[in-house]
């Protein structure tokens, strides 16, 4: 009968967490998400959105799958215009990671479109389009590599990895 030796899994040191890295990726995640949005509700969205993302990015918007800058781009040239209402964010340092990627968790509401007010007066207040819906979006961030080095007590510059946003209602 022959032994069955395991495979050897290399150790992996666990480098913990400081509070200084949950505050600094809480100032990078909030610096990203008023930048992300504000973009993302203008009218240069078209050029300046994809700027967020890498040709290895991916997206998930509402379960379909959109790869890197074109699929970005592909999505949001179809979709009318955006105002984004952003409630609360959360943001966890990715351990073993300098510095850190970023998982940012975001909530709040979006309207497409005028909103009530420019639907015509026939439109059924049950009609989503124009309405405010509850999205969840939760994105990747990894350090930018081409950005320029920070220095100390400067925040890491970041592009989306992943993205995953889901109407809730």
């Amino acid at each position: 009968m022959t032994a069955v030796v395991p495979p050897v899994v290399p150790i992996v040191p666990i480098v913990p967490i400081t509070s200084s890295d949950v505050e600094i990726a809480t100032r990078a995640a909030d610096h990203f998400t008023r930048i992300y949005y504000t973009t993302y509700d203008s009218d240069t969205r078209l050029n300046d959105l994809p700027q967020f993302y890498r040709p290895n990015s991916s997206l998930t918007w509402n379960g379909k799958p959109f790869q890197g800058v074109e699929g970005v781009r592909q999505l949001i040239e179809k979709m009318p215009s955006t105002k984004h209402e952003v409630l609360s964010f959360d943001c966890h340092p990715i351990p073993g990671t300098s510095p850190p990627s970023l998982m940012v968790t975001v909530s709040g509401n979006v309207t497409h479109g005028r909103g009530p007010a420019g639907n015509p007066p026939t439109t059924s207040s049950r009609n989503p389009e124009g309405q405010p819906r509850v999205f969840s979006q939760t994105f990747l961030l990894v350090p930018d590599p081409a950005a320029p080095a920070t220095k100390p007590g400067e925040l890491a510059k970041y592009y989306v990895s992943a993205d995953a946003l889901r109407f809730v209602g």
